[in-house]
């Protein structure tokens, strides 16, 4: 059943994606300016800073995550609100291989790795999913399928 949250975003996103940018550029501001005390909820749900390096740019690429743990393990959603292109974060962090992550003030690097078919991506689908709810919202607004990756601490 689609949540009046997701549908929200997914409406907020693709009518005015400015706005959430700015909201997301300004919650990096506040995380990253209190280490990770304040900026470190959205909608209620616990999330954390992943920087990326850009694809094409070579630029690192903060972005606020849904923040899902498997283990020690984390696991991200390209969800994008549902909407019908993967997030520019996703594609970056699926050609980098690679990133950093921030949970409250612990900073670590990460490999990044992509789940395809198979109950490993079941299994995170639905972790993430009973984290935030909205993800399986925007699944079903998308005719694509939202992509699921594992962040694993580097030794």
């Amino acid at each position: 059943m689609a949540t009046i949250t997701g549908r929200l975003a997914n409406l907020l996103s693709r009518r005015l994606p400015g706005v959430g940018r700015r909201a997301t550029r300004r919650q990096i501001e506040q995380f990253r300016a209190s280490h990770g005390a304040k900026g470190n909820r959205l909608l209620g749900k616990p999330v954390f800073l992943l920087d990326v390096v850009g694809r094409v740019s070579g630029q690192p690429r903060p972005v606020m995550l849904m923040l899902v743990h498997r283990g020690e393990d984390l696991v991200v959603v390209g969800s994008n609100g549902g909407n019908p292109d993967t997030p520019n974060w996703y594609r970056n962090l699926i050609a980098a291989g690679e990133a950093h992550v921030e949970v409250g003030a612990d900073r670590w690097a990460v490999d990044a790795r992509e789940l395809d078919e198979g109950s490993e991506r079941d299994d995170c689908w639905a972790r993430a999913c009973a984290a935030y709810p909205d993800f399986a919202t925007y699944q079903e607004l998308t005719d694509r399928r939202i992509p699921v990756a594992v962040l694993t601490r580097k030794a």
